[in-house]
């Protein structure tokens, strides 16, 4: 039963945030009430209130609790496989759409990046953002400490590799809402961390 209601709750979080992003995206962010997320949701405003303390914070739960299972995923991945190849399956794994997408899908690709572009240009959505990835990248350096033997505390390398990680993730975010035509993020973040893994070397010229 203890988990059955950790996945009730998990799926309520998860539509909260995925309703505040979408309505977000349609209406701005300052045209989005609590009460609208929750209805669209199918909850009660204080059942969002349990879950979040504001719309940017439930807007930024989805980038925190995927980076949150790449870290859970990143730890089951099979002992012997290469660090780079067990994290980027991790990472990918986590941008399967859920159930809450399937039911509200979004918009056309450019109506939905022209959406996400104004949505995280908002200062108090930028805010929430930042908090999420720094919540993260402790959580995914402690995967990487485990997986490399390195020393959370003391060494620098799982730090790092988590907040690449957490760039390249931001990078292929970005690049998703300015590019035209729009290239799909199960193009861009493979290839972005594909390239850390590589090292980052110079590109080849045009």
């Amino acid at each position: 039963m203890s988990g059955l209601r950790e996945r009730k709750k998990n799926a309520t979080r998860a539509a909260l945030s995925w309703a505040a992003i979408r309505l977000t995206v349609a209406h701005g962010f300052d045209n989005v009430l609590v009460d609208d997320i929750a209805q669209a949701a199918g909850v009660s405003p204080r059942t969002f209130n349990n879950y979040f303390s504001s719309k940017a914070e439930a807007i930024a739960a989805r980038h925190l609790d995927r980076s949150r299972r790449t870290a859970q995923a990143l730890r089951v991945r099979p002992t012997g496989e290469p660090l780079w190849t067990a994290l980027i399956a991790a990472v990918m794994a986590q941008f399967t759409p859920g159930p809450e997408v399937g039911q509200w899908p979004p918009d056309s690709p450019t109506e939905w990046a022209d959406g996400l572009r104004v949505m995280l240009a908002e200062p108090a959505l930028q805010g929430e953002m930042l908090r999420a990835g720094a919540l993260a990248e402790v959580e995914l350096a402690a995967a990487v400490a485990e997986r490399t033997g390195t020393d959370l505390e003391r060494d620098l390398y799982p730090h790092l590799v988590a907040a690449s990680v957490n760039a390249a993730v931001t990078a292929a975010m970005r690049h998703f809402v300015r590019a035209d035509p729009p290239v799909p993020m199960e193009r861009l973040l493979p290839d972005a961390l594909a390239q850390l893994a590589a090292g980052l070397p110079p590109p080849a010229p045009h």
